[in-house]
């Protein structure tokens, strides 16, 4: 078990959430200060933390996870859980530089749907790159 504190924002403001990433049975479990808590199981870390933002649209999660351009290969979430993943630069081809915990945090070009972070790899797949 690896508990991992992240900063969340509700309304504007920041709070400190925990997950609970219990690596034998691929579940997260996400705690806020409040005392909610919710466990959300899929087959790698960075597809349950898809599901904890799906579920939660009135929290925003400040972490690389949650950036539109944030993906896993299958490599990655084969050799990290999915707890790695690349961040990805349209016309550019992925590399080991390109690579992020996806629980560090960040605040740029976030979001809670995991469509619009697989429509941007698709875009990213199509697009030519140097």
């Amino acid at each position: 078990m690896i508990n991992i504190e992240i900063t969340v924002s509700i309304d504007g403001i920041k709070e400190i959430a925990n997950l609970v990433c219990d690596n034998k049975d691929v579940t997260i479990t996400f705690i806020m200060r409040n005392g909610f808590n919710k466990t959300y199981s899929d087959s790698d870390f960075y597809r349950c933390f898809a599901r904890v933002r799906e579920d939660n649209p009135n929290i925003q999660f400040l972490c690389k996870g949650s950036k539109i351009n944030v993906h896993t290969s299958s490599m990655s979430s084969q050799m990290s859980l999915g707890l790695k993943a690349y961040e990805l630069t349209l016309g550019k081809a992925s590399s080991l530089t390109d690579i992020v915990y996806i629980f560090d945090y960040d605040d740029n070009n976030l979001t809670n749907d995991p469509n619009e972070q697989r429509s941007f790899y698709r875009c990213w797949i199509e697009s030519e790159k140097v």
